[in-house]
């Protein structure tokens, strides 16, 4: 194992790479060439935007900002869906060095607030009506918000309107002035271990890793390609992918959410997908769920078995047995055809990150033939993933190798640290905060856990706040466990938990849509209330099975003993989900402090009769009780000789009680036997 790795540096950025650049540069070498389609919202038709046209609409929009106001360094909002307005916004802002904040769509009027009494914003863009009320209503106690543009209502075209009087050169000369170390944006982070942050990232921080991902991943990132973007571009995720295929060959299919993804992969044919493991498992759960039981569902398991094995013998050795092939091509044609079918004709690579993925499940993708499985790993101080598997090295299950001209190393405590062009330049308005996880020398802390190997790939396996310690002292780090439930079709999320106590439990929270699906194809009441759902007896052993696979993988000690199922969502609104759907594990334990205090850990009943020596003792404990007040006193009037037998006698009597009790309140079935910690456990 490395304790460091730091791949040479490919391609150094230069002071004028900025963001804009990158779509400048494209509309200069072809003009003509498609770069963008959106879809019209009652057609559902989409709609064609070439190289130029892109460039045209963003120096309109840039002069208008600037007849606005708008100038090097002015926040600008952005409160929308992903949409082609919002790329134009975008690099409008990245052309004139405006900072552009977003605010995820999901969030609160309260969250939105929040950031812009921290920005102090002079213009918000927002991306239908309802967004613009709250924006409006947030204005009306904020002086430097002049003003509030609608997507929806032609907002850009307003925006335009302003920069008539704004002639070419003045916008020239304002782009001139931007270079790649200014900031580019302010992104909030998820939250999922706190409140969220303000990251201050640069031009330079999204260019490195643009730059250098055409290099690496030049299939797919950089010869022609068709990205269908609908992750939130508040995310820096799909932030960064967007400015991957505009700098490049691609062209962006821009969409508000997955909410018609099959028939959208259908519509717009892309060549690679950017997901969240979300997104990929309810790829999975969907296509398990439709082959059901019988012998559809036992060929989709065996299939899933096969799949996994071909993709791990493909990067293990590169070779198959005749049987293996013969397996392949019958598994192809039956369940690998209908999937390869739900993802498009054109569909080469599915990227996933954002968090971790069951690598099975990685394994099951990248199995079938023309698909690879892509992973990596970055964060919003990151600008996004600076850890990735290269085109030429892709090793599945693991998050990849860092970047060119970027590093990772192993901290003593088994923390990862980072360092590159692509590090945030630090938190806004929190220097302290900044101080914590960015070290003098540049290295930034990731709070993550993981490894790396031999050949640079480095393997995440934990959180460092997440890790739990049982009462028995063992260290256990929930993610892994939690991946593999997680795979169960009718689960939404998992949360394993157990510090402190004395075994390791899960609480589940099941995915509606899915369940009922499932209860439907068992033959049983589909439409019961999701409280009686979660107590369902055939819906526990369902899930029982995924919790044992999971358990085949740990010691005895870092199983899962017990579970109870949620008759709940996890959400945005009770604080349990980020915008982008990751897990609050500080929030779940928080409002499921009760469930897991009072159901997960609650002390089970002995089925044992008293023993006769406990019985007996237990009738004459009050007697002892009263006594023992008598004793005393008469104890104080005696000699200190006769005092000390007193003490002694009921010492006696106190040790010979908490024995026979203890004897009696510990069932072989009981928590304080399942916690029992052998040697090999340890």
């Amino acid at each position: 194992m490395l304790r460091e790795f730091i791949p040479e540096p490919a391609y150094s950025t230069t002071d004028e790479d900025t963001v804009y650049s990158l779509l400048s540069k494209r509309a200069e070498r072809n003009p003509d060439d498609l770069i963008a389609q959106w879809q019209d919202d009652e057609t559902r038709h989409w709609h064609d935007v070439t190289a130029g046209q892109m460039l045209d609409r963003v120096n309109g929009v840039a002069k208008g900002l600037l007849g606005l106001g708008v100038k090097a360094g002015s926040m600008v909002v952005i409160y929308s869906p992903t949409c082609y307005e919002w790329g134009v916004v975008d690099f409008a802002c990245a052309a004139i060095g405006a900072v552009s904040v977003p605010v995820y769509e999901t969030d609160s009027a309260r969250q939105a607030a929040s950031i812009i009494e921290e920005v102090n914003p002079v213009i918000a863009f927002a991306g239908d009506f309802a967004h613009t009320q709250t924006l409006e209503q947030i204005r009306d106690s904020h002086d430097g918000l002049k003003y509030v543009f609608n997507f929806k209502a032609d907002g850009l075209d307003a925006v335009a309107d302003f920069g008539q009087a704004v002639d070419g050169n003045t916008l020239d000369r304002a782009i001139a002035r931007v270079k790649a170390d200014d900031m580019l944006t302010i992104v909030y982070t998820s939250g999922s271990t706190g409140k969220p942050k303000g990251a201050m990232l640069s031009h330079r921080n999204f260019t490195h890793i643009v730059l250098n991902g055409y290099i690496i991943l030049d299939e797919m990132l950089y010869q022609p390609n068709r990205l269908m973007l609908f992750l939130p571009l508040a995310h820096c995720f799909a932030r960064y992918i967007q400015y991957v295929a505009i700098g490049g060959q691609g062209v962006v299919g821009y969409l508000p959410g997955a909410k018609h993804l099959l028939a959208d992969l259908r519509s717009f044919k892309p060549t690679y997908l950017l997901g969240v493991p979300r997104v990929f498992e309810k790829v999975y759960n969907a296509a398990s769920q439709k082959a059901g039981a019988g012998i559809r569902g036992r060929l989709f398991a065996k299939a899933f078995e096969h799949f996994v094995r071909w993709s791990k013998d493909e990067q293990e050795t590169g070779r198959h047995s005749l049987t293996s092939r013969a397996e392949h091509s019958f598994f192809m044609s039956t369940v690998g055809k209908s999937i390869r079918s739900a993802l498009g004709p054109n569909m080469r690579y599915l990227a996933c990150g954002g968090a971790p993925l069951n690598v099975d499940l990685a394994h099951f993708f990248n199995g079938m033939d023309d698909i690879t499985f892509i992973q990596g790993y970055g964060m919003t101080e990151t600008a996004a993933p600076m850890i990735v598997n290269w085109q030429d090295a892709n090793r599945v299950g693991s998050v990849g190798k860092p970047g060119p001209g970027m590093g990772v190393r192993v901290d003593d405590d088994g923390e990862l640290l980072v360092e590159g062009p692509n590090v945030f330049l630090g938190y806004y308005k929190k220097p302290e905060l900044t101080a914590e996880v960015k070290l003098p020398d540049g290295w930034l802390r990731t709070g993550d856990l993981g490894t790396i190997d031999d050949d640079g790939f480095v393997y995440i396996t934990g959180r460092k706040k997440d890790i739990i310690i049982t009462a028995g002292g063992k260290n256990v780090s929930p993610a892994p466990m939690e991946d593999i439930i997680n795979t169960c079709p009718i689960v939404s999320h998992s949360v394993v938990v157990g510090d402190g106590k004395p075994f390791i439990g899960a609480l589940i929270e099941l995915d509606p849509d899915m369940v009922r699906s499932w209860l439907s194809q068992q033959g049983l009441d589909a439409d019961m209330p999701l409280s009686q759902i979660a107590d369902n007896d055939a819906v526990r052993a369902f899930i029982q099975q995924y919790v044992e696979k999971a358990n085949s993988n740990v010691s005895r000690a870092e199983s899962v003993r017990k579970f109870e199922v949620l008759d709940e969502e996890f959400s945005q609104d009770n604080g349990t989900l980020t915008a982008s759907l990751k897990v609050v594990r500080p929030k779940v334990l928080q409002r499921y402090a009760e469930t897991i205090e009072n159901v997960l850990y609650a002390p089970k009943p002995s089925g044992k009769p008293l023993p006769k020596t406990v019985q007996i003792l237990d009738r004459t404990t009050e007697t002892v009780k009263q006594a023992s007040e008598s004793v005393r006193q008469a104890s104080e009037s005696v000699s200190p000789k006769v005092r000390q037998a007193f003490d002694t006698m009921q010492e006696k009597i106190k040790r010979q009680t908490e024995e026979s009790h203890g004897e009696a309140e510990t069932p072989d079935d009981s928590a304080a036997s399942e916690a029992t910690i052998t040697d090999e456990e340890k």
